[in-house]
């Protein structure tokens, strides 16, 4: 096997070796965990659609490093990474993934549609960009309440052509809404390459229309997403509206499990293994700047391991819902 090229830079300043092995440890357990649901949709203990983040672990993580308690998140149905990095347990998102009565959905909604109120993440919505709109109104709940929360709404190149997209950049932008846009721009939606579907060759430069600020970033560089994370947070925190980053990223996976990626080349995914994974890249910081030893990150990882294996064993444990949950959740009590 060749030798794997390394990309990796001196750490930034304000990043400690803690801080480093963190976002490690971070999107580690990330790529384990999607690893083993990729076996379990194998078994068939996974029914329906599974979307894996393998590839793309240094969006979420590095934005994570950038939030505050009480910042909340939405994305679409590749969202397994987003629930692992704000700190959901394993258990019950793998749980959820077999459709068990342990998931965070009751096992009920699957892999596109997990809560967690606690963690403040709303979704996991399986229709293309509809969650763009509802992640501009949790922002307006809370400059409503001026509790100087930001929301995270994430969405893909391909969700960038939806309509509501634009809708939605308008009024944030009308009512200076404190939400962070996150284009995870993987570069082939659902197996179009953006260059045969999109007219632009930058998706955050359709924010100026609106008047909204954004950035490109590099969002196989953990660093590099914190640093622009950072920045966008700190400008809808001081009142200045909604931010755009286009996370220039990559997954190594077909759009779902049921896609063979034929559009694009082995080699080319290859490569990118070889020479941009977030995760080598971080390993190549901690190794060159002695913050670890090989002994470390291999005991990190057996402990990644050990976290999805009980995660594993928990979901084949978990019961099936109970055919009563068919009438729960269904509507809300309204308060006379």
């Amino acid at each position: 096997m060749a030798a794997r090229k390394t990309t990796a830079k001196p750490a930034k300043p304000n990043v400690s070796a803690e801080e480093l092995k963190t976002y490690y440890r971070d999107m580690l357990l990330i790529r384990r965990f999607e690893e083993k649901a990729g076996q379990l949709y194998g078994m068939g203990l996974i029914g329906g659609f599974c979307h894996l983040y393998i590839g793309q672990e240094a969006v979420v993580v590095g934005l994570e490093a950038a939030a505050e308690d009480g910042d909340k998140r939405i994305t679409s149905y590749r969202d397994h990474g987003h629930m692992l990095a704000c700190g959901m347990d394993p258990d019950g998102v793998m749980a959820e993934l077999t459709g068990r009565a342990g998931g965070y959905s009751k096992g009920k909604g699957g892999s596109m549609h997990m809560f967690s109120k606690e963690k403040h993440f709303y979704g996991g919505h399986g229709i293309v960009a509809a969650q763009v709109p509802l992640g501009a109104g949790l922002a307006f709940a809370d400059k409503y309440r001026e509790n100087g929360r930001v929301t995270f709404t994430y969405f893909g190149d391909g969700a960038a052509n939806q309509g509501q997209v634009y809708e939605t950049f308008n009024m944030a932008a009308l009512w200076q809404l404190p939400v962070v846009f996150v284009i995870e721009n993987n570069q082939y939606a659902m197996g179009t390459a953006q260059r045969r579907s999109t007219s632009t060759p930058d998706l955050y430069t359709r924010g100026a229309a609106f008047g909204i600020p954004g950035e490109v970033v590099d969002g196989m560089d953990v660093l590099a997403v914190k640093a622009a994370g950072e920045k966008a947070v700190a400008a809808c925190r001081a009142g200045k509206g909604p931010y755009i980053l286009e996370i220039k990223t990559y997954r190594y996976r077909g759009h779902s499990m049921s896609d063979p990626a034929k559009y694009r080349t082995r080699e080319e995914v290859q490569k990118m293994r070889e020479e941009r994974d977030p995760i080598d890249h971080v390993r190549d910081l901690l190794l060159q700047g002695k913050h670890a030893t090989e002994d470390d990150l291999k005991s990190i990882d057996k402990e990644i391991k050990a976290i999805v294996g009980k995660a594993a064993d928990f979901a084949r444990e978990s019961p099936e819902p109970d055919l009563g949950e068919l009438w729960t959740d269904i509507y809300a009590e309204a308060a006379e």
